[in-house]
């Protein structure tokens, strides 16, 4: 095909700014598709919560000038636990689409990614959405769109992607604005793999871009991450219904059969070259995204610990940004120490491994990294409470710290920056984003922290959404690592140390986190017939406890009067009955409770 005529362009937007609607109403429009508006957010999880998680990525064919152009849509997430994904789409594409809803204007995440379109001078299409809503003002926000992509007020697209408003005029932006790939066809082959999933039946199905050369069916190709040679097998196009091709050039994008079941091989974001090829770069650094928490998961039976093996395998080849490796606890078994973005990104990961694979997991307290400085000159990165060293062999201990950025309403002030030095914030900045005197409850203000990674990954978003009713916005950046007067605590029950439950916590936030957690516990443990006792331990010592009193049969009921002796008879043998129930009755822990003590704000 002609490369004059073929568009490659992402959408930026925010959570909730109608991105998959516009993707939608961009496919209907050009009839690519008909009833089918579930093509790009097909998994449940995507339904339910109305975001985008993985890229999904559709040819588009438009006649415009009575010219056949193909526009490659890639549909990327808007939340901040998947930037890896837009920066991939990012890269891959020429162009993007801001979209901006009118009611909420410019968001963080959204900051974030048209300054990374820019940086890689990407060409950008700043598109107000929901214009069809009633008694809303939105000078403010072309104002805010205007100063943000440097454009003038006519090069602003205003569209209703629920009723399709706008979109004619917005596809002709597309082609018009969007310039065509600017690639070379005649050099080495040279691509990037967008995405991945597994087939049991088939094996792995890649989703890449050419940068330049040609790929051909049955192709030996290169993967320089680990410079594995794969064949290029079953080469398809990616419109709605794949055609097989025999060969295809720079500047497209489509998708290949790799017959294997060696999970391992292909990495999202790697670069594919010929198996000749010694000289060829990578396109982008894969390991760009770091895990900024980590926890440790496991099967509920343990007969399923290799099956949930294959199920994390799985689930990596298509999210690079989760790691795991293998772990074992004395109370659980064997499992896996996982690193995930961030909250979100662990309860995607949780619950697709429970729908897709039905395993019922048990996992333990989120952690971050820590470095410690060792009497041996050695540095070491520790996640897992249960790696730590003795305290006599540590001099110091940093632990990492983020750049927070919150975009909030002036009415909103005293309480986040409040709640943000409780959580050992320090304000570095405060402005306002409208450059006019009269500052109202309603004008919008920027504050920027420097906290402790610890602090921001315990429900931190929505402590916020609660003390704001939702409006803020929030973006991080990692700023490296301080050092801190770091401890670990260990939750005993029964006198018995359960691995999941230890954590890390600054000092002077140790008891407070220590008495929630008994607390939560508490509440969530059945009563027996024995006490229960909780115990949270710092250095071997108890800084919180908490009972869980006994059931309690009344076994003198049946005295009716009589010599007293009777009485205490029966109730001295209950006593001695409950001390040893006590000291070999088993507590059964409901898996709701390691879902609980994730968020414990």
């Amino acid at each position: 095909m002609n490369i004059k005529l073929i568009r490659n362009f992402c959408i930026i937007a925010h959570i909730d700014h109608g991105k998959s609607t516009l993707a939608y109403q961009l496919l209907k429009y050009t009839k690519t598709i008909k009833y089918n508006l579930n093509l790009l957010d097909n998994m449940d999880l995507e339904k339910e919560k109305g975001i985008t998680i993985k890229n999904h990525i559709i040819q588009i064919n438009y006649n415009y000038n009575n010219k056949i152009y193909k526009l490659n849509l890639i549909d990327t997430p808007g939340h901040a636990d998947f930037k890896l994904e837009v920066y991939k789409s990012i890269i891959a594409s020429e162009g993007a689409i801001l979209l901006v809803d009118i009611s909420k204007n410019i968001q963080a995440q959204t900051l974030y990614n048209v300054k990374l379109a820019q940086s890689n001078n990407k060409p950008i299409i700043p598109v107000l959405n929901k214009i069809d809503l009633e008694n809303i003002d939105y000078r403010n926000v072309i104002n805010d769109v205007k100063n943000l992509v440097k454009c003038k007020e006519k090069d602003i697209i205003l569209i209703s992607a629920k009723k399709g408003i706008g979109i004619k005029k917005l596809i002709k932006k597309i082609i018009n604005k969007i310039p065509s790939p600017n690639v070379n066809r005649k050099n080495k082959l040279k691509a990037l793999i967008l995405d991945s999933y597994y087939d049991s039946y088939k094996g792995i199905f890649i989703y890449f871009r050419i940068f330049s050369g040609i790929i051909n069916n049955k192709d030996k190709l290169k993967l320089l991450s680990n410079n594995k040679i794969i064949t290029v097998n079953n080469l398809k196009t990616i419109e709605y219904k794949n055609k097989s091709i025999q060969s295809l050039s720079a500047g497209n994008i489509g998708k290949f059969l790799y017959r294997s079941k060696n999970l391992e091989d292909i990495i999202n974001g790697d670069t594919l070259v010929t198996y000749k090829d010694i000289t060829t770069k990578k396109i982008l650094k894969i390991n760009r995204l770091k895990s900024n928490i980590f926890l440790s998961i496991f099967p509920i039976n343990s007969n399923k610990y290799k099956y949930l093996e294959n199920s994390i395998k799985k689930l990596k080849l298509n999210d690079s940004s989760f790691t795991f490796v293998k772990d074992f606890s004395n109370t659980f078994g064997y499992g896996f120490r996982c690193g995930f973005l961030g909250l979100l990104h662990f309860e995607i990961i949780k619950e697709r491994i429970l729908r897709e694979y039905k395993i019922d997991l048990i996992t333990t307290i989120p952690n971050v990294k820590y470095k410690f400085y060792l009497k041996n000159k050695k540095k070491i990165f520790i996640n897992n409470p249960l790696n730590i060293p003795k305290t006599n062999e540590i001099i110091k201990i940093k632990e990492p710290y983020e750049n927070v950025k919150i975009i909030t309403l002036n009415k909103n002030l005293g309480n986040i920056i409040t709640y943000c030095i409780k959580k050992r914030g320090i304000l570095i900045d405060q402005k306002y984003k409208s450059s006019s005197y009269n500052i109202s409850n309603y004008s919008q203000v920027i504050l920027t922290f420097n906290m402790p990674l610890n602090e921001i990954i315990y429900d931190f978003n929505n402590k916020l959404k609660i003390l704001t009713k939702g409006y803020n916005t929030i973006v991080t950046k990692f700023i490296g690592y301080k050092t801190s007067n770091i401890i670990k605590v260990d939750i005993l029950i029964n006198k018995v140390k359960i691995d999941g439950f230890s954590f890390f916590s600054h000092k002077n936030t140790a008891y407070k986190k220590s008495k929630k957690i008994c607390l939560k516990l508490k509440n969530l443990i059945p009563k027996k017939q024995f006490k229960i006792i909780i115990q949270a331990y710092v250095n071997s010592k108890i800084i919180v406890k908490e009972i869980i009193n006994s059931y309690r049969k009344d076994v003198s009921s049946k005295c009716y009067g009589g010599d007293i002796t009777r009485k205490m008879k029966l109730l001295n043998k209950q006593k001695i009955g409950k001390k040893k129930m006590y000291k070999y009755g088993k507590i059964e822990l409901p898996n709701s409770i390691f879902y609980s003590l994730i968020n414990i704000d």
